[in-house]
């Protein structure tokens, strides 16, 4: 089988805009918005290949960059790898030197330009922080509120209401009290048996309710919150990215104190998985932000923790 490698960029400038690109109406999917690049030539290395297509189309060299997301597409006559990066420094005026419409974005307005289907996943992960936060078990609410100040400081902006000694009643009271209190200083998922209430916040999945969900209820959230869920192994991958996940947290990639009795994954087996799907992966189990370049390495959008986050 015919293998093609193709190098895409997520480019981002010191305002947090993100680059894209718009195809030629005469093309393939003309008319649509698209992350710029193309095709890796023979003798390139990824960030070769990387720094030519930007100097080709845009007229920038590239001077920091980073993994950022794998997409494998099998097809009858080819093998398709989508190699992403993220750009995030660069030396020159981005514009579009084979003529094409260039534009500077925002993350949240990337959901306003049609992108190929197969963009759906670059632009979750472009939306997407490096850290996801999930909070501690914690009886002391003030406690609760002064860490999730620490971490707004910290510039952490995903985070996941985690309180499993909670009621529902309890645990939809103290969420209210939480949003009221942050409003949009954090993107929010919350836990539970059904989607959240609230509009524009999210839904992270156990693994347990991510068997359980009939597939009939693809996207089940509305007003842009995003849908997250569990996973340990293959099955459980394989199961989100059926159901239309937004990301995943896989887990445990190392010897964690939550759960002592869980065989961890290591690193080589946390790469086949993430290799094995075409959605963002956060790494979690373990894990601190030291961590965070061997996670990049590895092909995960970032890691996700409860205590070393928390710290």
């Amino acid at each position: 089988m015919r293998r093609i490698h193709v190098i895409a960029a997520v480019i981002r400038d010191a305002q947090g805009r993100i680059l894209i690109a718009k195809r030629p109406d005469h093309a393939h999917q003309g008319g649509l918005w698209e992350f710029p690049g193309g095709k890796l030539e023979d003798g390139e290395t990824r960030l070769e290949g990387l720094g030519r297509e930007l100097q080709e189309e845009l007229g920038i060299t590239v001077t920091q960059a980073r993994p950022l997301l794998d997409i494998r597409h099998d097809y009858p006559d080819k093998s398709v790898h989508l190699d992403v990066w993220l750009v995030t420094g660069f030396d020159g005026q981005a514009h579009g030197a084979e003529g094409q419409p260039v534009r500077w974005v925002t993350a949240r307005e990337l959901d306003d330009y049609p992108f190929p289907a197969a963009n759906a996943p670059i632009v979750r992960a472009a939306q997407l922080p490096e850290r996801y936060l999930i909070t501690p078990d914690l009886a002391d609410e003030a406690e609760l509120m002064a860490g999730l100040e620490r971490a707004r400081a910290a510039g952490i902006g995903l985070a996941q209401l985690r309180q499993t000694g909670l009621s529902a009643e309890a645990y939809r009271a103290l969420a209210e009290r939480l949003l009221a209190r942050f409003a949009d200083e954090f993107q929010w998922l919350m836990k539970g048996d059904e989607p959240p209430p609230w509009p524009g916040v999210g839904w992270h999945l156990t693994s347990r309710q991510l068997r359980e969900l009939p597939l009939r209820r693809r996207r089940p959230l509305e007003n842009g919150a995003l849908l997250a869920a569990s996973c340990h192994d293959a099955e459980e991958l394989a199961l989100a990215e059926a159901l239309g996940v937004d990301f995943v947290t896989l887990s445990p990639v190392q010897p964690t104190a939550s759960h002592p009795d869980a065989a961890p994954l290591g690193w080589t087996r946390a790469r086949e998985l993430i290799d094995s799907v075409n959605m963002p992966v956060y790494l979690l189990g373990g894990l601190s932000a030291n961590e965070l370049e061997q996670a990049f390495e590895v092909g995960a959008q970032g890691i996700a923790g409860i205590r070393q986050l928390w710290r």
